[in-house]
């Protein structure tokens, strides 16, 4: 009975090359798929950067229409409703008296430039307000803001475009 159990004792000697290989194998698949993971992280976490500036940014400029409601009025030269599609002045109006219009040019001009630094690719970086005045059945003006950024796509050396867009109904001092 002993002889048997010196000769299966003799035939284990630990791990062969290939039993090696395949643990180093499947080691290596796994490395692969978090570093893989690891990468969309990063990627999803550019992206919501971006948003939130984007996000912040938008909630300024709000911030900024609701500081000078009176530059809602469709009737105002150079008010929101009229230079939404332009980038504005710099009317320097921390050092000067400005009207309401020169303000509001004012407003979008700093907000633009802020915008197109904040977010990637300056040259394709776009900003509307679109803005809807006060009428006889709305009482407050529906002010919308779009964002629109190109980001460079992870998979192909493209470029996506992404976009934010929100709406507020702001008050006029006049009608609210």
């Amino acid at each position: 009975m002993m002889p048997q159990y010196k000769n299966s004792m003799s035939k284990q000697r630990g791990f062969s090359l290939i039993e090696a290989i395949v643990a180093f194998l499947i080691l290596s698949i796994g490395m692969l798929g978090i570093a893989s993971l690891q990468m969309l992280s990063l990627k999803a976490g550019h992206t919501a950067e971006l948003r939130t500036m984007a996000v912040i940014k938008a909630e300024e400029m709000f911030e900024r229409i609701r500081n000078n409601p009176a530059a809602l009025d469709a009737s105002t030269a150079a008010s929101y409703v009229s230079a939404t599609t332009d980038s504005g002045t710099d009317s320097d109006c921390t050092a000067t008296l400005c009207s309401y219009a020169q303000m509001a040019r004012d407003d979008i001009f700093h907000w633009k430039a802020d915008l197109r630094n904040s977010l990637p690719d300056n040259d394709n970086t776009t900003a509307s307000i679109a803005v809807t005045p006060v009428s006889a059945t709305n009482p407050t003006a529906t002010v919308t803001i779009a964002i629109n950024w190109q980001e460079r796509k992870q998979e192909a050396q493209t470029m996506d475009t992404m976009s934010y867009s929100v709406t507020a109904h702001i008050c006029d001092n006049a009608k609210c």
